[in-house]
């Protein structure tokens, strides 16, 4: 009875946890195995893979563990979160068939693993019997140390790509350079040596090289997180803590999927070495040498990612594209795109039926924005009335879209049409529906139409807010699977839209999906199918004919958190996007919500944010931000952003121009919630926010020979500096004011001063290094 004892107890332990779980976590999302209430999908992988795939490696693995290091708690521990991370590695594999995407995957449920290890470890421990605790040699260490470390830079695959590494943290992964490669590789190796000399004393066989690799990408990680807090700084917000958190699971899940290369090693050596007679140290240090050898070779011919490519040379210089890192136009000017979210062609739930949930667009409304001076519209738009019934799109909101671009243009903006979401779709939880305890019934908002909501019966209640409801989470699950045509419908319908557009150059872009939700699995859905669905979306809108710009996002995760891991570099193969996060950071985030200091500070988030684009080779641009709360507060925050946008010399659109009083996204409120109020009561205009204005729509440069090099603005002053390689006039900088404002140049040349509605546009040539400064 003693020998099966110890892992009978781990394996009721785990199924109890696993059962319990299922039962208090109502979305599905935070349980090892999880039921939202959404019947499965028998023609589908990912809807059956949980209980077929995953829970038979989850006890596979653990009976496996509990019987050759149950002995002891703190070898059962990394043994129970080797199980766990196994079985959603092989879960992940069937559901892609993409072993890197599975593996890296694996990282994503170490918040759960190392709560369950800890649990299933203490209650075996309790309750498993007498101990055997046989002490055994450790044998060989050195040896399948490095063997371990030489896969590092060979099956790096997605492991230490996020945001978290920056530059000057050791990641073994080649395209970072030979040196960053082999200190990682050191720092692998030494962690996972020291690791084997304690577990294989403790562990029979392959599993203590595998657990001692396991237990070594842990430590790895957080030597990766204590110099990252060094390269990064401090901040005052939680980052250090979340930087630990994303290194310590990608070392974990590295050493969980690829452990089993030093466990055998250290087997294989024992023997070899026990044959041969060769002594350990001369052996290890062969075997090192070679390694290294090898590292450097693959590190050597491995391409950088992210590497920015020219746009390409077909698009017509009408057409602003995404060159060198920046926004530009067709003559070798970067192009600022300042402006406002439009959400007046949104197909909203209606709160209040007998209230408007959206107000006409009006030419008031575009002539307002471009007072402002502001260069860009983010025109948000709905799929369900753009496609009410599937595969025909509405010409009535073609028309609106149509009118809309036609407004804009004629008031010297550009449009980027915004494929709007917002909790998938426009219904709210029936009147007749019991949400499970946990959840609370819940508006709709706005997105899809209802034939491309698949919810498979999952209840549209809401956990904690609009985004994690279980209805929504399958919906876009299905959606990110291609359940029923769903994502193919919305790719077609994009090349429909974009061959509507392509020979207008007012549009900038396309914004393919506000804010994609999370679904069920991530990452699989929020890294690799979101990137699936973008290079797909973007190949069938250059097969369209158009060319302009594609505003990619990551998931709604960024909004929430102010970090995400994203699609993987190289997801498309297209140049000409943009990365276009939401930097709500300090605003709408979670830390807010639950009254914590900051996950990611508002300083913090841009540079995570050019981090990202960088890996993408893309240009950044904020497709929204915005504060709410006491008004000293917001001016303080908006101030802040505005400073550091300057500094960072980005565009980005604010959230939002003009809202509804049926708006379910302001609440039902007495007084509208944005930048054109309304007094809901009435419903006549109240004042604008003009506090708020008057830093939106400081002085800035629309445009600017070559790059920008430098730029600070405050009302009517603005200071800039720029280089161009070839002479251009291409530079325009918006003034604000009826003061017509004195102009300081270096380098600038045939400048003019010309008054537009609501300020002043200053124009000018320049080649080489210049600068510009008004005082108004």
């Amino acid at each position: 009875m003693r020998p099966i004892r110890r892992p009978v107890v781990a394996l009721i332990t785990m199924l109890a946890l696993v059962a319990v779980q299922a039962i208090a976590d109502p979305t599905g999302l935070l349980a090892l195995v999880g039921w939202s209430g959404a019947g499965a999908r028998v023609d589908a992988a990912w809807t059956w893979a949980p209980y077929v795939v995953y829970l038979p490696v989850l006890l596979g693995v653990l009976w496996w563990v509990s019987v050759r290091a149950g002995d002891r708690f703190w070898t059962l521990v990394p043994g129970v979160v080797l199980a766990v991370m196994l079985a959603q590695a092989a879960t992940g594999l069937v559901m892609t068939w993409d072993p890197a995407i599975a593996a890296w995957a694996a990282a994503y449920v170490t918040a759960k693993a190392v709560p369950a290890a800890l649990i299933v470890a203490a209650f075996a421990r309790w309750f498993g019997g007498p101990s055997d605790r046989q002490k055994h040699e450790p044998g060989a260490i050195w040896v399948p140390a490095a063997l371990f470390a030489a896969t590092a830079p060979l099956l790096a695959g997605l492991w230490w790509t996020s945001t978290v590494y920056a530059p000057g943290v050791p990641a073994a992964r080649p395209d970072r350079g030979v040196l960053s490669v082999v200190v990682a590789m050191v720092l692998i190796a030494g962690a996972t040596a020291l690791c084997l000399q304690w577990m294989r004393a403790r562990v029979p066989g392959v599993l203590a090289g595998w657990l001692a690799a396991l237990v070594a990408g842990g430590i790895v990680g957080l030597l990766q997180a204590l110099i990252a807090l060094v390269v990064d700084g401090f901040h005052g917000d939680m980052w250090p803590l979340m930087s630990a958190y994303v290194a310590v699971a990608d070392g974990l899940s590295f050493g969980a999927c690829l452990g089993w290369i030093a466990g055998a090693g250290a087997v294989v050596a024992d023997r070899v070495l026990a044959k041969s007679g060769v002594r350990a140290p001369r052996f290890a240090a062969a075997g090192i040498a070679a390694v290294a050898v090898i590292a450097v070779a693959v590190t050597a011919l491995t391409p950088p990612t992210g590497a920015a490519a020219a746009s390409d040379d077909q698009i017509d210089s009408g057409f602003l594209r995404a060159e060198s890192g920046v926004i530009a136009d067709g003559e070798g000017n970067e192009v600022l795109l300042r402006g406002v979210n439009v959400n007046q062609l949104v197909d909203f739930y209606r709160p209040r039926p007998e209230v408007d949930d959206t107000t006409p667009l009006t030419e008031d409304d575009v002539a307002g924005i471009a007072a402002q001076g502001f260069n860009v519209v983010r025109l948000n738009i709905s799929w369900s009335a753009l496609e009410p019934t599937r595969g025909t799109l509405s010409d009535a909101y073609l028309k609106q879209i149509d009118e809309a671009v036609e407004l804009a243009d004629a008031h010297g903006l550009y449009v980027v049409l915004d494929m709007h979401q917002d909790s998938w779709w426009n219904e709210g939880t029936p009147a007749d529906a019991e949400c499970r305890a946990g959840t609370d019934p819940m508006w709709g908002y706005d997105g899809a139409p209802a034939w491309a909501t698949k919810t498979d019966g999952a209840p549209r209640c809401q956990f904690q807010g609009r985004d994690i409801s279980p209805a929504s989470d399958r919906a876009f699950q299905n959606f990110y699977f291609d359940a029923d045509g769903v994502q193919t419908a919305l790719i077609s319908t994009w090349a429909a839209l974009a061959a509507e557009f392509r020979d207008e150059p007012a549009v900038a872009g396309f914004d393919l999906m506000n804010e994609p939700g999370f679904g069920e699995t991530a990452p699989v859905t929020t890294s690799f199918l979101l990137g699936r669905f973008y290079d797909r979306a973007i190949q069938a809108i250059r097969d369209a004919g158009a060319p302009q710009i594609v505003f990619v996002e990551p998931s709604i995760l960024w909004s929430g958190l102010g970090f995400d891991s994203g699609p993987p570099p190289r997801f498309t193969s297209d140049r000409n996007i943009v990365f276009s996060p939401h930097l709500y950071a300090e605003s709408i985030t979670m830390d807010r919500a639950l009254g914590l200091p900051p996950i990611v500070s508002m300083e913090r988030q841009f540079t995570l944010a050019q981090r990202a684009a960088d890996a993408y080779g893309a240009p950044l641009w904020s497709g929204e931000y915005g504060y709410w709360g006491e008004d000293a507060d917001r001016v303080e925050k908006l101030t802040r952003y505005a400073d550091l946008e300057d500094q960072h010399r980005l565009g980005s659109a604010y959230w939002v121009w003009r809202q509804a009083c049926g708006d379910p996204q302001g609440g039902i409120v007495d007084v509208t919630d944005a930048l054109m109020r309304t007094d809901c009561a009435t419903g006549e205009d109240v004042a604008p926010r003009t506090d708020l204005l008057e830093i939106l729509g400081r002085a800035y440069p629309r445009s600017a020979p070559g790059v920008l090099t430098a730029l600070t603005g405050d009302g009517t002053h603005v200071d800039l500096a720029g280089r161009a390689d070839e002479q251009s006039c291409g530079l325009e900088v918006w003034v604000p004011g009826a003061v017509e404002p004195d102009v300081t140049v270096s380098g600038v040349t045939d400048v003019a001063t010309a008054q537009v509605p609501g300020g002043w546009i200053v124009t000018g040539c320049a080649e080489g290094e210049y600068a510009l400064s008004t005082d108004g």
